[in-house]
């Protein structure tokens, strides 16, 4: 029996799209502690591109999009597998099909769309499971660390993460009245995701916050999941409603000596003559 306690515990894991997933360091490493995860997917098209990734997996498919396929994915899994110990919530989607815009310019439709997937789903999918979830289930959500700061390049998505983690919230208060399930996010730095890699100027941020890191190193992917992984287990058990910044040290190292140096070059060399 390891320290996490996780084997022969079943875990949900939403939102796996490739190897360089966050979702995907989670799944497999649950699966390293010895825990079974089931697998959910947003379409057949994403369940075809894994299936080589997921091969002699149990895999689900569903659209949180629709509330119709959240309700038919609760009841699948809880007659396959019976009780859950636990879900990961790492979806999340925005529309810069019309490229990247000033947040003012953001339309309801993209918006909405993206709060629904990104942020509500994680309540619809609460709400579904919670007859299939044990009583000290643990529910985590991958979030982001700079729900304060006003990141331009990615847009929309700030807010909308920040609902998440009200959410995260709100459902643990909610849920604490006839359960002892337990609700957190992991908020982590800049990774290098797939889904990152479609943000508009990301590399230039991606660089920039690893300055920014007291250790000059940016985040990794791995150590994301280890921080949700721990989240899941009962020894995180008196973490509830909250959420675990994971940025190396990257938001509260705003004046370091290097990252202030680099910045002012332009000025200085604006000053020659």
């Amino acid at each position: 029996m390891g320290f996490l306690n996780l084997e022969g515990k079943k875990f949900l894991v939403m939102g796996v799209a490739n190897r360089k997933s966050v979702a995907w360091f989670i799944a497999k490493t649950l699966e390293e502690e010895g825990a079974t995860v089931i697998y959910s997917v947003r379409s057949e098209a994403r369940k075809e591109t894994t299936a080589k990734l997921l091969k002699d997996k149990p895999v689900y498919v569903c659209d949180v999009e629709n509330k119709e396929e959240v309700l038919k994915l609760a009841e699948d899994v809880g007659s396959d597998f019976g009780t859950l110990d636990g879900l990961v919530h790492s979806i999340a989607f925005a529309n810069y099909s019309e490229g990247f815009k000033p947040f003012h310019e953001t339309k309801r439709e993209d918006f909405l769309q993206a709060t629904a997937i990104s942020a509500f789903s994680l309540v619809e999918v609460s709400n579904a499971f919670k007859p299939y979830l044990s009583k000290t289930a643990s529910v985590v959500a991958i979030s982001i660390s700079s729900l304060t700061i006003t990141a331009e390049n990615y847009g929309y998505m700030s807010p909308v993460k920040a609902a998440l983690d009200s959410s995260i919230r709100f459902l643990a208060k909610s849920f604490s009245k006839d359960t002892a399930v337990r609700f957190n996010t992991v908020n982590p730095g800049t990774l290098k995701t797939s889904a990152s890699a479609g943000i508009p100027g990301y590399l230039e941020s991606y660089l920039f916050s690893e300055k920014l890191t007291f250790r000059k190193q940016a985040l990794n992917t791995q150590e994301v999941a280890n921080a949700a992984v721990f989240l899941l287990s009962d020894r995180s058990s008196g973490m509830n409603g909250t959420g675990l910044t994971l940025d190396a040290g990257m938001g509260i190292n705003y004046f370091d000596a290097e990252v202030v140096k680099l910045a002012m070059r332009p000025e200085e060399k604006g000053g020659e003559s």
